[in-house]
């Protein structure tokens, strides 16, 4: 009898369970507590009653688990400088969507060299996310793979769905069981009506497949996300951080019946891809929010301690992205001690 499945597998490998990877690196109460806190602040945040600014800030990508211990170090110290005024979540993405082709991130390749040792991978993003909730540092990602969370998820205080998958049935059923807030991004061409229908779908119960806890094949059932609000990154017909935009956004998420909750994206196509520019992004949704404007919630900054990126090679920079170019440490380090300034005289 011809074969008439698996045509184009090359080989299925075993992954390990959820539930072994938790026993061999189980939440600590510490993280627990980091965690816990967090979500709590950022659904505060969401709802209007505490009225700090939620800002996501970190690499575009981890791919050296030293440079990322070392940048969270810096982000806590003024993660506790700021928290008054600001709530600072750090930034750390394991997961890369490609346009095309290219590294798909930490978990599927962490050796950079086209092995997709995956076990390794996912072990190791554990290992960085419970190092950075011991800290005190909470974590935020972007939700790629609809298997990850049941190995991640209880370590992450906020979490993203992108702009190419926001439009995916898959990624709102799944997103309407996680446990932590939750941002829908506009699509790439900058509609508004992808994320929307997102944060409906998301708001609502769903039943899918998934895994266990024990890795076995399952029909997940969830209640919905009460938490979820949308992300304007801009899109193929420019940015979309203006006050037209922010209005326009609004007005549409209270026609939906939708939370009246907006970050701003202060890179991609709000700034043109350009780092630096995220600055002028800043500046600007400060100055809405000193204007009165409330729907603005929350912003993020894609930072890492050296500027620009690198192509992955044998001898790569050290603090440099190998994805989306990053603005550097010390101007990050400013530009958030001067929104942080600014705010506080916000009456």
């Amino acid at each position: 009898m011809k074969l008439t499945e698996n045509l184009n597998v090359v080989d299925v490998l075993p992954l390990i369970s959820p539930l072994t990877l938790k026993k061999l690196l189980p939440l600590s109460d510490t993280a627990a507590e980091t965690v816990t806190n967090a979500r709590k602040a950022i659904q505060q945040i969401l709802t209007g009653k505490d009225k700090r600014l939620l800002v996501i800030v970190g690499p575009c990508s981890i791919h050296d688990p030293e440079a990322a211990h070392d940048y969270a170090k810096r982000l806590k110290k003024l993660a506790d400088q700021v928290s008054d005024k600001i709530l600072i979540i750090m930034r750390v993405y394991f997961e890369k969507p490609r346009t095309t082709v290219g590294w798909k991130g930490l978990i599927n390749d962490p050796e950079l060299n086209g092995s997709h040792k995956i076990n390794k991978g996912i072990e190791l993003a554990r290992k960085i996310l419970l190092e950075t909730n011991n800290m005190g540092l909470p974590c935020a990602t972007e939700i790629l793979d609809p298997i990850t969370p049941q190995y991640l998820a209880d370590l992450i205080s906020w979490s993203a769905i992108g702009a190419r998958t926001t439009e995916s049935q898959t990624h709102r059923e799944l997103a309407s069981g996680l446990s932590m807030p939750v941002g829908f991004k506009n699509g790439t061409n900058g509609s508004l009506n992808v994320a929307l229908n997102a944060m409906k779908s998301a708001l609502q119960p769903h039943h899918f497949l998934g895994i266990s806890q024990e890795g076995a094949s399952s029909v997940i059932q969830t209640s919905g996300n009460d938490y979820v609000h949308l992300v304007l990154r801009g899109g193929s017909n420019g940015p979309n951080f203006d006050a037209v935009s922010i209005q326009i956004a609004s007005d549409e998420l209270t026609s939906g019946g939708l939370p009246k909750a907006i970050m701003i994206d202060c890179n991609h196509a709000n700034s043109g891809k350009d780092p630096e520019r995220q600055e002028l992004v800043l500046k600007n949704l400060i100055l809405q929010i000193k204007d009165g404007d409330q729907s603005i919630i929350g912003t993020m900054i894609e930072s890492n301690i050296n500027s620009g990126n690198q192509p992955i090679s044998m001898e790569m920079e050290y603090g440099v992205s190998v994805t989306d170019a990053c603005l550097d440490w010390d101007n990050t380090n400013r530009i958030l001690l001067n929104a942080h300034e600014s705010l506080k005289m916000n009456k």
